[in-house]
């Protein structure tokens, strides 16, 4: 008996030491992962002066005096405020447009029964494969052709229709069990009325999961608001935020200013996951259960 509780005592104390690792490894990791954003909000409440400053002993991650002037600054040198309303019109247009036709088609798809169904989810499935820089360009003619260029239909129409959130969403629907749809039916339920009374309170995970990942992508997209908008009225953040280069083309950029900027730019990222991080703790507990 002595033997057994000391085998067991010893397997205790190797699972001990094991998680200790673990933990120790997770925390070095997440702290490679918000230095960065900690070194921005620190550089974002300095002075000019003190941004580049080379020598380790001298680096202070808590600036004295502060400069909260720069946050006041930066809606002052660019139209910052008219940045971050395209963004937040455009993200949130995108964002609501994505997850509604992502979960009609998926509904379709996965719930429906029709000729050809699962040829023409593959087939749909496929353009996952295609490169966006593939179809960029015709996109853009496409714009152009439609008199698009430069409007907020360029920025929001295109982008609204996506094959990763239906697969997405159609993998989901796919767990719910038919018993429920059945259920619905017999109660008089119409096709409309299952997808809205019954497909979709279910689905809150996968929808919340789905709009994180919209709202992120179209928040930090770069490339096709640079291609589709002319003007300063229609640009968005990451445009704005470059902005700062054409500014200052014969000196160095005003970082502070730059990273007052970014740091504002975030913070709706972390509203956003901040409301939704419960639909995937939801989510975790919900994966055992049948």
């Amino acid at each position: 008996m002595d033997k057994d509780k000391r085998i067991k005592t010893l397997q205790k104390g190797k699972r001990t030491l094991k998680k200790f690792f673990v933990y120790i490894l997770l925390s070095l990791g997440a702290l490679t992962m918000i230095l960065p954003f900690l070194w921005m909000i620190s550089t974002s409440l300095k002075p000019y002066s003190s941004v580049f400053i080379f020598n380790i002993a001298d680096i202070k991650w808590i600036p004295k005096p502060v400069c909260w002037k720069n946050y006041l600054d930066v809606w002052k040198v660019v139209p910052f405020a008219r940045f971050y309303i395209n963004s937040i019109f455009v993200t949130s247009c995108v964002t609501f447009g994505q997850v509604a036709t992502s979960s009609l088609a998926a509904y379709s798809f996965a719930r429906l029964r029709f000729p050809g169904r699962d040829k023409l989810f593959f087939a749909y499935l496929a353009t996952m494969m295609i490169p966006g820089s593939v179809t960029m360009i015709p996109v853009f003619a496409l714009m152009r052709i439609f008199g698009w260029i430069d409007t907020y239909k360029a920025l929001i129409i295109p982008a609204v229709f996506t094959a990763y959130g239906t697969f997405l969403l159609r993998q989901f629907f796919i767990t719910i069990p038919r018993d429920l749809e059945d259920a619905a039916k017999i109660d008089g339920c119409s096709l409309w009325g299952i997808f809205w009374n019954v497909i979709l309170p279910l689905s809150k995970t996968a929808l919340a999961t789905l709009t994180i990942f919209v709202a992120l992508g179209n928040w930090v997209s770069f490339m096709w608001p640079l291609l589709v908008t002319n003007s300063i009225a229609k640009r968005t953040l990451p445009i704005g935020l470059a902005y700062f280069q054409e500014l200052y083309q014969h000196a160095q950029p005003n970082w502070g200013l730059l990273m007052a900027g970014s740091v504002v730019a975030t913070i709706p990222l972390i509203v956003i996951f901040i409301f939704n991080q419960r639909f995937f703790v939801e989510g975790i507990k919900l994966t055992g259960m049948k």
